[in-house]
């Protein structure tokens, strides 16, 4: 009984975060067809649909130029390169995200055993994390898709 309590009030929240994001609890909102056409089907697919990029796609996940990263969707600071990794995982990792540009939840599908990030500014879906990061810092991998980002150089 306890394991089925806990499965329903993951689906809850999750259910809930998402009522955010389609009633337009975020600063920046579009209309579906805005998104399509400033994302294009790739992106869109990955921020607007919580798909995921193939492993090793993006040249992102091997940069390690001083920097910051944006989201593609409204241009808000949410990744430094000082926080990035190399996690061998073929995505770009971080130990954290920029404080207060992510919003962290339960994912829909993986409820809350696979917490799901987001852009705190149009609530983009830009990855999910996972506690096998460095342990010398948060212990964190946030795994983010690269096609949600924009780099600028520092």
């Amino acid at each position: 009984m306890r394991r089925r309590h806990f499965l329903l009030c993951g689906g809850a929240l999750a259910v809930a975060g998402r009522g955010a994001i389609a009633a337009g609890g975020y600063p920046v909102t579009r209309t579906e067809a805005e998104w399509r056409a400033l994302l294009g089907p790739s992106a869109y697919a990955v921020m607007r649909q919580n798909g995921t990029e193939a492993a090793f796609s993006h040249p992102y996940h091997d940069l390690k130029e001083a920097g910051t990263y944006h989201c593609r969707g409204c241009q808000a600071p949410v990744y430094s390169s000082r926080d990035k990794f190399a996690s061998g995982t073929g995505w770009p990792a971080f130990d954290r995200g920029i404080e207060g540009q992510i919003v962290e939840g339960p994912d829909p599908v993986y409820g809350a055993f696979l917490p799901e990030v987001h852009c705190a500014t149009c609530a983009s879906h830009m990855g999910h994390v996972f506690a096998d990061g460095p342990k010398e810092t948060t212990g964190r991998r946030h795994c983010i898709n690269g096609i949600g980002l924009e780099f600028r150089a520092a």
